[in-house]
């Protein structure tokens, strides 16, 4: 199975809501990053999108929860967040929780992906 047929499987596994999340995300991200690698990590249940392979690589992360999905940035710490929308207190990575699949295509959110995409060239 290919990976974007893997991830497609992944998704459909899931609660309706926590599914129409990732979808919604999943469609935001990759109008934005187009060129992203798409890659499924199903032990840790998250689709994550990045320059490479890599951790180094990494971008962003649709982390999959029981009703709802966080939206990982690899490098949150250097993002502008005048709304104080991220979350965390690791040492690079912060996230934004979507509790439904409008949220990812609010301006704020949208921002954050692009901003997320110019620091990992």
């Amino acid at each position: 199975m290919d990976e974007r047929a893997e991830i497609e499987s992944f998704i459909s596994e899931l609660e309706p809501g926590v599914a129409d999340i990732v979808r919604a995300g999943r469609a935001t991200i990759r109008t934005i990053i187009p060129e992203a690698i798409e890659q499924l990590d199903r032990a840790d249940r998250l689709v994550a999108y990045g320059r490479d392979r890599s951790y180094r690589g990494l971008i962003c992360a649709l982390a999959v929860q029981r009703s709802y999905v966080n939206l990982m940035f690899a490098k949150g710490t250097q993002l502008p967040d005048p709304r104080d929308l991220l979350l965390g207190t690791g040492k690079s990575a912060r996230h934004v929780r979507l509790s439904g699949p409008e949220d990812v295509t609010k301006a704020e959110i949208i921002e954050l992906v692009a901003a997320a995409a110019d620091l990992t060239p």
